[in-house]
């Protein structure tokens, strides 16, 4: 993360908005005919079709063995406990963990009645294809409503095809699922000047996770910015509410909750990053260290790139300033790069921004389908190397004789077993087992079964080598397990009743 240019900070507030009753002007002219009201027919196809991939890709990717215990065990746990009637708690964390010591995410309660009714890791993977296909709506609305039609049809597809969006439907389920339609709605309503809703939409995302506070703050700040005494007090108290609860669940609350009475993240922005340590860490890390290793640089880059960079000229792209700060400070590399799901609630704010920025400058005719061809052009080209271009992969469609067998071997486990497992089977127990993952120190000891994968890919295998996963074994065989089971590698240990 970099410091936002001079050009952007100084933008002055938008001046072709209009108050909350009415939307502002289209760039090169009055309204269109037909540009406000719902969603036309095509906008909903979209959507379905992004909703269909993002589920199809979740599914799949889970089918094959290759979601994770961390993270959609953890959070399939969490939900099960909601839906049991307690407080989030998570056995992969380790025993009885209380998941809201960990990221304070209350949010995740709304999936609980859903999960009644259909009690799988399935239902999280839907529900986030739902919430993430949800949030180009917004987005395609305001960009119709200024831009015109097809402005809006290369917003909604760019947006919902881009690298961000896909790595993160990708790698399993998340809470910031939530947060991103929250976040177009409010971004296309502050790019609207509809600043009392854009502060509406920013509010639940203090239920989303403790992070997101900062982000509420650089809301809240933009309304201030926006001038007027009402919109002032209206945007200083939104930007005071989000900085507010930030400080609190992450000095008070969550380590009231945490069995170590810490916020244990805190611990990715201490280390030196390269530098020594005290002062020189610091300057370090908040200088040169914002956009070094090479890896940082390069994800800035990957997310402007799909809007030409045309985002740097709106003040919107400010509020994934929050964001991208945290990440360029982190000492945990996987933060740094584009992978997993870290560059998800960036993903609507550098669209909001582009639309913001094509509207400000008044693009139309042949500038606007330039700059509309390119941004669809970039985000074509990186499209392939996201975790989307999987579904163009013959192997995610090529019938697997070891997942059948994984499914049978997890069907002699009984409802409500502790059990230890591989990363890759801990989701498909989660619903109806006490399970954590096998070689994980914080794990529960003592289970009753003991299911593992000793065929996994080596760039799966986690958390021990395979070497290390054979001597775990054998001190298990050693320790009383007997083999209940084996077959395509994976095995299936049973403890030996005691008697006497």
């Amino acid at each position: 993360m970099h410091a936002p240019p001079a050009d952007t900070a100084a933008l002055p507030p938008q001046q072709s908005g209009t108050p909350d009753r009415a939307g502002p002007q289209p760039a090169g002219g009055p309204p269109a005919a037909g540009r406000g009201g719902p969603p036309p027919l095509w906008m909903w196809a979209l959507v379905s079709g992004l909703f269909l991939a993002y589920a199809t890709l979740s599914l799949r990717t889970h089918e094959r063995l290759l979601s994770h215990s961390f993270d959609l065990a953890i959070f399939e746990q969490a939900v099960r406990s909601y839906a049991e009637g307690r407080l989030p708690v998570s056995e992969v964390k380790g025993p009885g963990f209380p998941v809201l010591g960990d990221h304070f995410s209350p949010v995740l309660a709304l999936l609980a009645p859903a999960y009644l009714l259909f009690p799988s890791a399935r239902t999280l993977l839907v529900a986030q294809a739902a919430l993430v296909a949800a949030s180009v709506l917004p987005l395609a609305l305001w960009a119709r409503r200024v831009l015109g039609g097809a402005a809006a049809a290369v917003v909604g597809l760019a947006y919902g095809l881009s690298w961000g969006v896909a790595n993160a439907v990708g790698f399993d389920f998340h809470e910031w699922a939530f947060a991103v339609p929250l976040l177009a709605c409010s971004l296309a309503a502050l790019g609207q000047d509809r600043l009392r809703a854009a502060a509406l939409w920013a509010l639940p995302l203090l239920l989303v996770k403790e992070d997101m506070g900062a982000t509420v703050a650089a809301i809240g700040l933009l309304i201030a910015w926006r001038g007027g005494p009402g919109r002032r007090r209206l945007g200083l108290a939104t930007a005071a509410a989000g900085a507010a609860w930030t400080l609190l669940a992450v000095l008070v609350v969550l380590p009231a909750l945490n069995p170590r009475g810490e916020y244990f993240y805190a611990g990715f922005l201490g280390g030196s990053d390269g530098a020594g340590g005290g002062f020189a860490a610091l300057l370090y890390k908040a200088t040169l260290g914002l956009a070094t290793p090479g890896e940082k640089a390069v994800t800035l880059v990957l997310l402007l790139a799909p809007t030409l960079f045309l985002a740097l000229r709106s003040p919107l792209l400010l509020v994934a300033v929050p964001t991208l700060l945290w990440r360029g400070l982190s000492d945990y590399a996987p933060h740094w790069g584009t992978g997993y799901h870290y560059s998800l609630t960036a993903m609507p704010v550098v669209f909001a921004a582009f639309v913001h920025a094509l509207e400000r400058r008044g693009t139309a005719g042949a500038g606007l389908h330039r700059a509309l061809a390119g941004a669809a052009g970039v985000c074509l080209l990186l499209l392939p190397g996201s975790s989307l271009g999987r579904l163009a992969d013959p192997d995610m469609w090529r019938a697997d004789p070891r997942i059948a067998a994984a499914h049978r071997m997890m069907a002699r486990i009984p409802d409500g077993a502790r059990v230890q497992a591989s990363d890759g089977l801990v989701p498909h127990l989660a619903n109806r087992t006490s399970v954590s993952l096998y070689g994980w120190p914080a794990g529960r000891p003592d289970p009753e079964w003991i299911l593992v994968d000793t065929q996994v890919a080596p760039h799966l295998r986690w958390p021990l080598s395979a070497r290390d996963e054979a001597l775990a074994l054998a001190r298990d065989r050693a320790a009383g397990y007997r083999t209940a089971a084996r077959e395509q590698g994976f095995v299936l240990l049973g403890r030996t009743p005691r008697t006497g």
